[in-house]
């Protein structure tokens, strides 16, 4: 565990600090939910008595659209997110961390290897809910999960937008927010990445949503975008 030289808030996203050590060097990072324990070996900070963990900007797309300037963080204290694609729990217990034990993460994964790896998260974090589902099907798991304020998806699946808006259906509510990293080569490899963003968010915007900003996430993740949306139905 290092020291922190100076600890202050990202601005403009709550709940999001910069860590500054006394090398001169900065971190992104967001307050340990479970002091003491680490998700993905990630640095962990002491500033006073508050323990802060490394939002790697490049283990996590989130993390890169925040340092790249996108529009809003929605994401805040309380809220329900359901996130589609959770894999080992790197973003989501970060979203975890911002969300708090007031909020709850429901959090989808359809490959039963990552998912213990998940479950094991999920066992610090009481507000990470771990579900063994394809996010194709969400009445599959429409029993498990309430309306919920938000949707992130990063999910390697053609047709990112149409299983998304599957989803907002079932869950999300009116007004609810929507961060959706495209991932250009999981959808076409014969087309050209601007072109599936492009696709992809007329198909949201199809789909009752207003798309508020797009991000593009290289260097941190090539041929990747951030969908910043709003579900207006």
């Amino acid at each position: 565990m290092a020291e922190a030289v100076r600890v202050y808030e990202y601005s403009p996203y709550k709940d999001v600090y910069v860590v500054e050590l006394d090398d001169g060097s900065t971190r992104l990072a967001t307050k340990n939910l479970v002091p003491g324990r680490r998700v993905y070996d990630e640095w962990l900070f002491k500033f006073g008595d508050v323990e802060y963990r490394e939002w790697n900007t490049y283990r996590s797309k989130l993390a890169a659209a925040l340092l790249k300037g996108i529009k809003e963080l929605s994401i805040c204290r309380g809220d329900k997110v359901l996130y589609l694609g959770a894999g080992s729990g790197t973003t989501a217990s970060h979203v975890s961390d911002i969300v708090g034990l007031e909020g709850r993460v429901y959090a989808v994964e359809f490959a039963p290897r990552v998912m213990r790896e998940l479950i094991t998260v999920a066992e610090e974090r009481i507000n990470l809910i771990p579900i063994l589902a394809d996010a194709r099907f969400p009445h599959r798991y429409r029993y498990l999960v309430e309306t919920v304020d938000g949707i992130y998806c990063d999910v390697a699946q053609p047709e990112q937008a149409s299983l998304v808006i599957l989803n907002a259906k079932y869950f999300l509510k009116s007004g609810g927010y929507l961060y959706l990293a495209i991932k250009a080569r999981s959808i076409d490899v014969t087309k050209e990445p601007d072109e599936i963003y492009r696709r992809e968010i007329e198909t949201l915007k199809r789909g009752g949503f207003e798309v508020i900003d797009v991000i593009h996430l290289d260097p941190f993740d090539k041929d990747h975008a951030m969908v910043y949306a709003k579900y207006v139905r």
